[in-house]
């Protein structure tokens, strides 16, 4: 039986009790596979874009598009150990189940095997850029072993035969190998499965697994804003998905404004399809000021996306999907004249940071501070400038521009923390939590049976941090996590 498009998931090391475990270590890996990003040395250089103007707040998380979900749970588990310096330790590793919003399910493993997984955590799919994955040589042998494992090959007989596996392979078994194959990669870590199954299963899959592109994302628009003088068309936004096609909806106050998603001719758009170009039509008479577009459909999103929270809970990679809703959106702002930017930004973990995209469709440069820089974009150029940030806590940096004040929220994850000095498994209780079940009509998914519970991670702290002409608003998360 060939690969089917299930969906899988990470070990949740959320709803896992971490034990000591003491078992000779079946094998010490060589040389390390993964370069750790390097980090900005503090935190004076994020900060706050600024220009002349009256401020609105219009704040925006750096989500390209794709699905959003919500964290079930793990699912498909077997057991696995850890060898460091601190001692050999258990933990459960196999598949976690997500819930998409506006409908569908995913099935995901993880990417960060001592990071813990929130209960509930809500996601988003996420380029490989903006996770751990983008600083991995190996992140393309990741995307093989969900191609050539569990569940996207549901037959484990024949992939047991495949993996010259001694004895029947369970699901449990497919699950755990996989994890740990995957952990091999993204973690750089010294980890085997308990069953001798899904240990051999896991070492065929590591030794056999070649590197392999990252893939598309499921819907986005680019570029995520534009901008440009009223009385004109405003674009074009082009849509990149692999839908069949996507429904536009237009803007909220479109009726008020008058602005109009057309395409190149003038003509109304309501739907359009992979490669389609939108345009916002500002009438002449129209106040200056800005408008969102949705996109919207429904598609399987490509095994091999990753997927990250809005807080600190642990990077996922899908290993298949049920039909799933999908979003994006892209913004437009217009003026009858003068500095016209449109700002937007995506995370960069190559370097530590934000990246700020800032292009000026108007008449007359626009300028801005940043971190004590200032920065002049002409009319007709757009510029690219980087903001370090620090790992693991989130930030709120705000773009005061042309009258509009916009905030970019997340956290920057760029790193395992296994590459972290000082970081080491946790130690989780295991609470009750609720689980998404997967609809009765969903026949792409693997089958679960019952889920164990996924605790939630809540030591929180803040810091609030002035520094002169700049503001990042910081939230730290403080890990229970030690070295001996």
């Amino acid at each position: 039986m060939g690969p089917s498009p299930h969906v899988n998931g990470s070990c949740s090391k959320g709803n896992l009790v971490f034990a000591s475990f003491s078992l000779p270590s079946l094998r010490r890996r060589g040389a390390a596979r993964l370069a750790a990003a390097t980090l900005a040395s503090g935190l004076g250089v994020a900060g706050v874009l600024t220009a002349a103007g009256p401020a609105t707040a219009d704040e925006t998380a750096q989500h390209e598009g794709g699905a959003a979900a919500t964290m079930g749970g793990l699912k498909i588990h077997g057991a696995a150990v850890i060898h460091d310096a601190a001692g050999d330790q258990q933990v459960s590793a196999g598949l976690s189940e997500m819930s998409v919003e506006g409908g569908g399910m995913l099935q995901t493993y993880g990417v960060d095997l001592r990071a813990p997984t929130q209960g509930d955590a809500k996601y988003h799919e996420t380029p490989w850029s903006g996770t751990s994955l983008g600083a991995n040589q190996d992140a393309g042998r990741i995307r093989w072993i969900l191609q050539h494992s569990y569940p996207q090959v549901n037959d484990l007989a024949a992939l047991a035969r495949k993996a010259d596996v001694r004895g029947a392979l369970t699901e449990e078994d497919a699950a755990a190998g996989t994890q740990v194959a995957i952990w091999r990669y993204s973690d750089d870590t010294d980890v085997d499965a308990l069953d001798p199954q899904a240990e051999q299963l896991a070492d065929y899959l590591e030794k056999n697994a070649r590197d392999m592109p990252e893939p598309p994302a499921s819907l986005t628009l680019d570029p995520p804003a534009v901008s440009g003088r009223s009385g004109g068309r405003l674009g074009p936004v082009t849509v990149h998905t692999n839908a069949d096609a996507v429904t536009l909806s237009p803007p909220a106050d479109a009726a008020t404004t008058g602005v109009r998603l057309v395409d190149r001719n003038g003509r109304t758009l309501t739907s359009s399809v992979n490669g389609g170009q939108v345009f916002f039509d500002a009438p002449e008479d129209a106040v200056a000021g800005t408008a969102e577009l949705t996109v919207q459909a429904s598609t399987t999103v490509p095994v091999g996306r990753a997927f990250t929270s809005e807080g600190r809970s642990q990077t996922q990679i899908l290993a298949g999907s049920s039909e799933s809703t999908v979003s994006a959106t892209a913004s437009a702002t217009w003026a009858k004249k003068g500095a016209i930017p449109a700002v937007s930004a995506a995370k960069n973990c190559a370097r530590s940071g934000l990246d700020i995209t800032t292009a000026n469709h108007g008449d007359e440069p626009f300028t801005f501070d940043l971190a004590g820089t200032e920065y002049t974009i002409a009319p007709g150029e757009t510029r690219t400038v980087t903001t370090p940030l620090p790992e693991d806590q989130p930030y709120d940096v705000a773009v005061h521009a042309a009258g509009s004040d916009q905030h970019f929220t997340g956290v920057l994850d760029c790193r395992t923390q296994s590459s972290v000095t000082g970081a080491s498994t946790q130690t989780l209780s295991e609470p009750g939590a609720t689980v998404p079940t997967a609809p009765a009509t969903d026949t792409n998914l693997a089958e679960t049976g019952t889920s164990t519970a996924t605790p939630l991670i809540t030591t929180v702290a803040v810091t609030l941090l002035a520094l002169g002409g700049t503001t990042l608003i910081l939230v730290r998360r403080k890990q229970n996590a030690t070295r001996d």
